[in-house]
Parts: C-alpha cells; sequence; structure tokens
C-alpha cells in the first residue's frame, strides 16, 4: 500500500493506495464543530476506493465506538487536514486559537502553520511525529515569522489539496 499523508488541522491524514509500496506514518487530524469547543490533534487515515473511484477517510481509532456516526467513512468536514484548516483560517471560517494539542499550551495559528507543513511533508512520504519542527517552523510557533511566510503556507495548502503528484515536488 502506499500512503501519501494530507495534514488535517492541526493534523494530517494519510493516502493509502494499493500500488505496493510501504506507507508513511499517517498524519494528525482536527474535527472541527459549529461551537466553540476546542479541536484537537487526531490522527486518522485515507485510502483510495478503486469502485468509487474516491478517497475514503477512516478513523481507526474509534471504528468500535460510538463517537462517530460512520467512523468507516468520514464525512467531508468531519476532520480537517492541515492545509485544509489553514485555508479555513485565512478565510475567516475557523476561531484559529481553538485548535492545538490537547494538555499543552499549544493552541492557536502556530498549530495550524505546523500541520500545514507537516501535510506537505507526509503527501512526500517523509514520516514525522507531531512535534518534529524544521526550517522556519521553530520560528513560526515562537511568532517570529510574517506574511510571507503565510503567503508561503497558502500556496502550500493549495498545493497539497490539488489531485497532480507533480505539484508536490
Amino acid at each position: 500500500m502506499t500512503f501519501s499523508a494530507v495534514t488535517i488541522s492541526p493534523c494530517s491524514v494519510a493516502r493509502c493506495s494499493a500500488t505496493g509500496e510501504s506507507p508513511p506514518a499517517p498524519a494528525a487530524a482536527s474535527r472541527p464543530t459549529s461551537s466553540q469547543a476546542r479541536v484537537v490533534d487526531h490522527w486518522i487515515t485515507e485510502y483510495w476506493d478503486d469502485v468509487q473511484a474516491r478517497w475514503i477517510r477512516i478513523d481507526s481509532e474509534i471504528l468500535e465506538q460510538a463517537t462517530s456516526a460512520h467512523p468507516h467513512d468520514l464525512r467531508p468536514g468531519d476532520f480537517l487536514t492541515g492545509g485544509e484548516a489553514w485555508s479555513a483560517f485565512r478565510r475567516g471560517e475557523i476561531d484559529a486559537s481553538q485548535f492545538g494539542v490537547y494538555g499543552t499550551q499549544n493552541w492557536g495559528p502556530s498549530e495550524i502553520r505546523g500541520n500545514a507543513v507537516r501535510d506537505l511533508a507526509a503527501l512526500n512520504k517523509i514520516e514525522t511525529l507531531p512535534w518534529d519542527e524544521w526550517g522556519r517552523m521553530t520560528d513560526a510557533y515562537a511568532g517570529r515569522t510574517s506574511a510571507d511566510y503565510d503567503s508561503l503556507l497558502d500556496e502550500l495548502a493549495s498545493v497539497c489539496a490539488s489531485s497532480d503528484p507533480d505539484a508536490l515536488s
């Protein structure tokens, strides 16, 4: 199976198709809600269904629990990739201060920024951990980036959302 992860804010999703290649680790995901409840990191998997000709997101952690009506086929919006969350934040559709890691001080736009970057890494089959940082991510978490970095993340989120594998390289 091949995984090409897509981050779900502050989170990621792992995409899998039956090509015989080994998968990278799944990325984290967040469950958005219409209330002001906090949206926490969570990891799910996405696989390609040839019959339906679409990606299907599953939450293997809760398949046997009653926390979702359809953990075997999550609906659009049930979870957001890092790129999806970043784009929603930039459009003013979500309160970024409600996105983060439970039990930590890691909440807000910087957490979404980090997960958007991890999504791109996962799509390029680079395995990461939720706390990994590199490049400008450290500065972003510390609030030391500017509008140019946010513009770069806008482009990154667009590339991650596209169906064009060549755009990722």
